[in-house]
């Protein structure tokens, strides 16, 4: 029985290489794999080259392979670009319409012909890619129709066509079965689909952003669900009035979130502090890609730890939350909003374009269960003041309009009242306050899973990764016999599980795919030392093959 099978679909941009990575990943689910799909594709509308791999396996997995069984190349560039990655056993299929230097051996068929004289539109190419790919694999045609019908609602009877006729291309050369494996048929969807999930599940009553790559897909898919669960979505006209306006409704006492990247996280800065001096609780998703600047905006990094850890002027408690897979970005998305409308603080999610734009077999039962974290709410007695004074930090909330309540959100420096101050005990009380909210914090998180150990746990020699790395490390760790010590809080740090984690360890490595080392710094910074870096600074994540060799290299 084949454990796993890794599928390379390939285009360019107006191909609908996105969708047909995601209906060959749902087959597969049809048949009981789990699934991780890698998308990478340009900055551009038009042309360029996208791909998708397609990765089913019969557990678990969050990272790509190199090589391939099937290369599925609706263009010349893909043959070109992807032949390294094909084993002797490895299926090549391509629009013969389009290549014209083929791989010998391979399968050609005239996929827009296909299409045309289907009466469908030219992008089914990649539904007669799919057809083709079907027979080779052994997936049954009447999974193939289920999942079309599915997916492809418009125009089904040509899309079918043109994909029988990409299924009747390979009669006879394949005899291929695919076998069933026992992985619930769960969902197949994207990490920001997963974040917009745990935000609904966390009870978000509204969500504002500027559309901004890897985490628009957020803004597309509540956009998509808002009526059916009764939010506000908003889409202003900049970063600077995200954050503002978010601020403005939880003023109101409505859950909000909002979302970006680097670059606009930059323009949020000021609104952090705002959030942070008034006490508004808000969640951020800042989901990273290569930078600095407009960067490589279609591409991944862990480049922004430092700076969004950091991220505001002044001091104030913050929350920095980095999830490493799909259950960790539904849990944590969901008690980030609880978090913060606790503790009245400003929460970060951390992701990256890896994590936020690959799909994943997503199984809401292997989440963790969420806890409550209910606000602290004003009872109605006596005058209400927004800043009282608490033994752990934590003023009431009310919201206007209130009987009996001067509602206040001051950005200066402020009396319990709300009224603003310069006296300097009454600043340094404030202060104060802010610092007992952290403390109470750092408590609270104590009670929840904020690092992550696996592998085997009695090595010597500990990989320490964060964010999306948590997939190739895994799953390399486990080959290789490493332990695996992933903090998915990583501010404030947990210091203690950090290093109950590295009992007995001798040697540590950190991997992360940025330049200069982050988490490593940050962990120095704890008093603790990382022996050696395995860095990756491409654009590109660590594929499962690629981590391997790296951590061989530095002698493991």
């Amino acid at each position: 029985m084949r454990d796993e099978f890794s599928v390379l679909v390939g285009g360019k941009a107006g191909d609908g290489i996105t969708e047909a990575g995601m209906i060959i990943a749902r087959l597969y689910n049809q048949l009981g794999y789990c699934l991780y799909q890698y998308l990478d594709y340009p900055s551009l509308i038009r042309g360029g080259h996208n791909f998708a791999i397609v990765r089913a396996a019969g557990k678990k997995i969050g990272a790509p392979r190199d090589g391939v069984d099937y290369l599925l190349a609706l263009n010349q560039d893909t043959i070109d670009r992807h032949s390294w990655r094909l084993r002797e056993s490895s299926i090549v299929i391509y629009d013969s319409d389009e290549v014209k230097a083929p791989l010998a051996g391979g399968v050609g068929l005239p996929l827009k012909t296909f299409a045309k004289e289907s009466g469908a539109p030219p992008i089914a190419r990649n539904v007669g890619l799919i057809g083709a790919f079907s027979r080779a694999a052994g997936i049954e045609e009447e999974i193939v129709e289920k999942v079309l019908r599915k997916e492809i609602p418009k125009a089904i009877d040509e899309n079918l066509e043109v994909a029988r006729r990409g299924r009747a291309g390979l009669e006879g050369r394949s005899d291929a079965r695919v076998d069933k494996r026992s992985y619930p048929c769960c969902p197949v969807i994207t990490g920001n689909e997963i974040f917009g999930l745990g935000l609904l599940r966390g009870g978000l009553d509204a969500y504002v952003a500027y559309p901004m790559t890897p985490s628009s897909g957020v803004l597309h898919f509540l956009a998509k669900v808002a009526a059916e669960f009764s939010i506000k979505v908003v889409h202003p006209e900049n970063e600077i009035a995200v954050i503002l306006m978010a601020e403005g409704f939880a003023y109101a006492g409505k859950k909000a979130a909002v979302g970006t990247s680097g670059g606009g996280f930059c323009l949020m800065n000021e609104g952090m502090s705002l959030a942070g001096m008034a006490e508004i609780p808000l969640v951020v998703l800042v989901s990273q890609r290569a930078g600095p600047s407009t960067g490589v905006p279609t591409y991944t990094a862990q480049a922004d730890l430092p700076f969004v850890m950091n991220a505001g002027h002044g001091e104030f408690p913050r929350l920095v939350i980095a999830p490493g897979d799909a259950e960790e970005a539904f849990f944590w998305s969901a008690a980030a909003l609880g978090l913060a409308w606790r503790y009245q603080i400003p929460v970060v999610l951390l992701s990256d374009k890896t994590l936020s734009e690959s799909a994943y077999s997503f199984n809401v039962e292997e989440a963790r269960e969420i806890p409550e974290f209910g606000p602290v709410l004003w009872d109605g007695d006596g005058d209400y003041r927004r800043y009282a004074s608490a033994e752990d930090g934590i003023s009431p909330l009310a919201f206007p309009p209130r009987t009996g309540a001067v509602v206040k959100a001051n950005s200066y420096a402020h009396l319990p009242s709300g009224i603003t101050t310069e006296e300097p005990r009454a600043i340094e009380a404030g202060q104060d306050k802010l610092l007992r909210k952290k403390r109470r914090l750092v408590e609270e998180l104590e009670r929840l899973k904020t690092l992550n150990v696996s592998g085997d746990r009695r090595s010597s020699t500990a990989v320490v990764c964060w964010g999306s790395n948590k997939g190739p490390c895994g799953e390399v760790g486990e080959e290789l016999g490493l332990r695996v010590v992933q903090p998915v809080v990583v501010s404030p740090f947990p210091a203690d599980l950090f290093r109950e984690a590295l009992r007995g360890v001798e040697r540590t490595i950190s991997v992360e795919t940025n330049s200069t080392g982050g988490m490593a710094k940050l962990i120095r910074s704890c008093g603790f030392e990382a022996d050696r870096l395995v860095l990756k600074y491409d654009g590109r994540p660590f594929s499962v093959d690629e981590l391997e060799e790296r951590l061989l290299e530095v002698g493991i």
